[in-house]
């Protein structure tokens, strides 16, 4: 079975309701169901914990992962049982170095592209390219783990401006991406929602580009199927 990925900028406008109802389906005809949650891109993510659990309450329970207290066998155990992953934002650096650390990215990245459903922002959103080299986070962990889940082609640049000064500065930067890699580059406005269904890439809703190397960035519409 192929990838199953939900992939959005921001989780909601004021809350994470968007992140909410893309897990539903998977999460309303299941008794019990566990969301597996990793957010393992905040180094403050029980600040997030409460809200994230009350905003699942009845329909889903959160199973937090967490790689500094957790062994690598009782991690996997928690993604083998889940019905989803839902991976919020933060560094994407660290988010990746805590995955390859602990020894989990690489089950992670075959129960993904195995068609596990994966819901994300952000940082979790990056991740589930070939690579997270996109990302305009610091590499404060010093990690020297820059490989995705290459759960889809595309590599992701989240919170794309919408005033044209904004995205010029951020295109400049992403050019740069283009020197040394040949995928294209989906940027998502906030608001932006992506679906990866098997071989299918949909824009589904929000405003969103496609840069393509060697050739001009591309304004997606809603519903649009995005190709390579």
């Amino acid at each position: 079975m192929p990838s199953n990925l939900h992939l959005f900028s921001r989780p909601g406008k004021n809350d994470i309701s968007d992140i909410v109802e893309a897990c539903r389906p998977y999460l309303e005809d299941k008794d019990e169901p566990v969301v597996a949650y990793l957010p393992l891109a905040s180094l403050y993510a029980e600040r997030w914990l409460g809200l994230s659990e009350e905003a699942f309450r009845g329909l889903a329970r959160l199973q937090l992962v967490n790689t500094e207290l957790m062994r690598q066998k009782e991690i996997e155990d928690i993604l083998r049982d889940a019905s989803l992953v839902y991976i919020p934002g933060g560094n994407t650096f660290l988010l990746n170095h805590r995955l390859h650390i602990s020894g989990v990215a690489l089950y992670l990245k075959k129960k993904v592209q195995a068609g596990l459903p994966l819901v994300g922002f952000s940082a979790g959103s990056i991740l589930c390219g070939p690579n997270i080299l996109t990302s305009k986070d610091m590499n404060t962990v010093g990690t020297s783990f820059f490989e995705g889940l290459n759960a889809t082609p595309f590599n992701f640049s989240p919170h794309y401006p919408l005033d044209t000064y904004g995205q010029a500065m951020k295109d400049e930067w992403l050019m740069d991406y283009h020197f040394f890699h040949d995928n294209p580059v989906i940027m998502l406005s906030d608001g932006a929602y992506v679906r990866v269904d098997g071989k299918k890439t949909t824009l589904v809703r929000g405003e969103a580009w496609i840069w393509r190397k060697d050739q001009e960035k591309e304004k997606l519409e809603e519903g649009q199927l995005i190709t390579l």
